[in-house]
Parts: structure tokens; sequence; C-alpha cells
């Protein structure tokens, strides 16, 4: 018998994970709050990407299936919880695969464990916009590494993270933290990089040699290591770099926050600790985490 997934919420994750999933013989069915609205089930239709989804009204689309996946707006998670839990019961699987806090994350949790059925956490790590539905996911919970396994067997790239309800959407919001601050600095670049005649210039330069051609462990572990003594220079080329971005008529948020992270660094005793290049990268950071604290 073929498994039975449900998708609350229709947008880039469900669309993407639902193609692979009946691709791999999983019955799906949809709600989405666009089918209560004129010409909504023609676009979620559209947005369908194989043929045999479900389009259902909540009621239809949750009950029966053995996998709820919730894939919506962060902000709506609470009130879909809310809604699903109503026809949800002992047996199936709840996924909230919404990015939101380990708070919001455990407060779903009680919201469907009220109605009988199994709360797992659930994240998506990459952009589904970028990878499709090869983009990795982590799952929590009592039955998160069943979820996982069951979804990977259905073609999704799905791990399990063990250590209980709200460590998955931790580790998202720190990874989080890099790459939406990554996307912010690169537009950062490009605005100012436009104003300047130089936006092609410098998205070959950054964007294909440095960070396609080059492997980015390797650009990385030397920022790391080379920062204890190279945190004052940067720190002064990064004060020049914020006036040239202000001479330019761009809004330097990100290039004034960069400065002050290293002016932090640079007050810090770094010589003592490190009279030749750091061995490792844990060696930089047991010393920051050490000495950060007091300065923060």
């Amino acid at each position: 018998m073929s498994p039975r997934i449900s998708f609350v919420g229709f947008g880039e994750v469900a669309s993407a994970f639902s193609k692979v999933l009946r691709e791999n013989g999983a019955e799906v069915a949809v709600y989405d709050v666009n089918l209560t609205r004129c010409g909504g089930q023609a676009l979620l239709e559209k947005r369908a990407r194989a043929p045999g989804i479900e389009f259902r009204p909540l009621a239809d689309a949750v009950r029966g299936a053995e996998i709820v996946l919730s894939t919506v707006r962060p902000q709506t998670a609470r009130a879909a919880a809310r809604e699903c839990a109503a026809h949800l019961r002992p047996g199936q699987c709840y996924v909230d695969f919404n990015s939101t806090s380990p708070g919001v994350k455990l407060e779903i949790g009680s919201i469907v464990a009220a109605s009988g059925a199994d709360f797992v956490e659930g994240a998506i790590l990459g952009a589904v916009g970028a990878t499709g539905a090869s983009t990795a996911a982590l799952t929590a919970g009592r039955k998160g590494e069943m979820v996982a396994e069951s979804l990977t067997r259905l073609g999704l790239r799905v791990s399990y993270l063990a250590g209980g309800v709200g460590r998955v959407s931790l580790y998202k919001m720190l990874r989080s933290s890099f790459s939406k601050g990554l996307e912010a600095l690169l537009l950062e670049l490009l605005l100012a990089a436009r104003k300047a005649g130089l936006e092609k210039e410098l998205w070959q330069d950054v964007v294909v040699d440095l960070m396609t051609k080059t492997p980015f462990e390797r650009v990385a572990s030397n920022w790391i290591l080379s920062h204890p003594g190279a945190c004052e220079r940067r720190h002064h080329e990064m004060k020049e770099v914020a006036d040239v971005l202000r001479t330019l008529g761009a809004d330097p948020r990100m290039a004034a926050a960069t400065e002050g992270f290293f002016g932090r660094s640079a007050a810090l005793d770094f010589r003592k600790a490190f009279s030749e290049k750091p061995s490792s990268v844990g060696d930089v950071l047991d010393f920051m985490e050490q000495h950060v604290g007091d300065r923060a």
C-alpha cells in the first residue's frame, strides 16, 4: 500500500518535495489557504510539478495521512497547527518544517500532542529554490528518526538529529545567522558595486572565483586562523570600506557591523595567546569564547 503524505501549505518547498514523493510512489494530498480563494485552485495546480497531487479541504487532506508536513509561512505555523490538531488522530505524525525558534516549536508540539498525534520537529537547511528536493532537512522528536527514514526512502534527503525537540530549530537558527547574513552582505556588495560600475567584475571575482572555484572550507579556515594576527589591520580596512560605501551613496550596514566586530577583536590581547598562527580553528574559538564575553 502506498504511503500517504499530506502537505499543509503548498509553496516552493511543498511543490518541490511533492513531486519527488509522487515519483517514488507516495500518495500526496495538499491543503492550502488558496483553495478558499477565487482562482486559488488553478494557481496551486500550476505550482504542482507532478500529476496525481490531490488538492483537498483541510480535514480531508489531514485525514488518513501517515505524515502531515506543515510548510506554511513561519508566522502562521502556530495557527496551522491549531487548525490541523482538530483533525489529527493517534498514529499520525505532524512535522513542522517551518523556520521558527525552539520556543515556538515546543509550543506547536504541545498543540499537536493534545490531539494524540506525534509531533516531529523539522527544518529545511538549504535554499529549495536552488537545490530543489535534494535540499537537506533535519528532524527531531520521538518519531523523528522514523519520519526521516520514511521520507528518505521516498526520495527526500532527511536526517535525524538526536537531542529532543528544539535542537533542530536551534541548529536552523544558528545556520541562518550565516546564510542570511551572507545574503545581506552580498546584496550590500552588489548595490555598492553597481554604483561604482563594477557589478559584473565583482560577481565574477567573489561569487564565481572565490566561492565556487575555491573550496569554501579552505577559505573559511584561512579567515579564522589568520584572524588573531590580522584583526587589527582588517579593522582599519573595514573603517575605510564603510567610508567608501558612504561616498558611493550606499548604505554600509553590514560593513559597519563588520568594522565593529574586528574592532572588538583588535582590543583583545591575541598576541599573548598566539605568538604564531594558530594550529586549529578550535584554538581561535576557545580564546574568543573566554575573552569576548567581557567586552560584549
